[in-house]
């Protein structure tokens, strides 16, 4: 039971850092692109690295800072990549359904 609770306490925190402007653009854009349910996990991977490049872009696109690159070798960094993926698959899963639906009837 305990896995259960940390695998949904992980798709909470996922669905949540996706939950944000930026995220959510990034996931109506990609479902605008997705056109069947078998591109959904290249779909959401190409949102991860959206969102990822715009992260490391949104400084210098701000004149606030200078390019840097991410901090690929710290395990935090992979964990926060993990819950962008679970976040981007769950909120694209469901727009895509709207979509569908809407598009139907």
């Amino acid at each position: 039971m305990e896995f259960v609770n940390s695998v949904l306490d992980f798709a909470r925190t996922g669905f949540a850092e996706v939950n944000a402007v930026q995220g959510l653009i990034v996931a109506i854009i990609a479902v605008l692109f997705m056109s069947q349910w078998s591109r959904w996990l290249a779909i959401t991977a190409g949102a991860v690295v959206a969102h990822v490049a715009l992260d490391i872009l949104a400084p210098v696109f701000a004149e606030s800072g200078p390019f840097r690159l991410p901090p690929v070798l710290e395990a935090g960094y992979w964990r926060y990549i993990g819950l962008l993926l679970v976040g981007y698959f769950i909120v694209i899963g469901v727009l895509f359904l709207l979509k569908k639906t809407l598009i139907r009837s």
